[in-house]
């Protein structure tokens, strides 16, 4: 309970939440909200579910590392705006970098190219130009 407990807390930074469900009452859940429907061995035994959450990322993070320090629980299946993810590609989020840290390696990326780009352009303009 205590795990659990602090799991919930640790979620509650990325605002989202950690509740033991019914399989039938999740089944109907997934069913109203139109999510895909998950296969038998999904929702076998007993099921947790975590819902909302703006960086997803941020909150499989949360999870590995639960689930590592832990080893109790286990993830089976995931649902990522309206698709079934796999606990393999759920795993794979978690290793991301933080989004901030993918944005600036993406401008870091965009800066450096567009600074060879005007490199080139200067060094073609200075080869065409005669020599003064």
């Amino acid at each position: 309970v205590s795990d659990v407990a602090e799991l919930r807390a640790s979620l509650a930074a990325e605002n989202a939440e950690f509740h033991v469900v019914k399989n039938s009452s999740l089944r109907v859940a997934a069913k109203a909200l139109g999510l895909p429907e998950f296969d038998t061995t999904a929702l076998a035994g007993p099921t947790a579910i975590l819902v909302g959450g703006k960086n997803p990322a941020g909150v499989a993070k949360i999870l590995k590392k639960f689930f590592d320090s832990k080893q109790k629980l286990e993830v089976k299946v995931g649902v990522l705006e309206k698709k079934i993810i796999s606990a393999k590609d759920l795993a794979a989020i978690a290793d991301l970098p933080p989004f901030s840290a993918l944005r600036s390696q993406f401008l870091g990326l965009l800066t450096s190219n567009a600074g060879a780009f005007v490199r080139v352009l200067d060094a073609k303009v200075k080869k065409e130009q005669p020599a003064a």
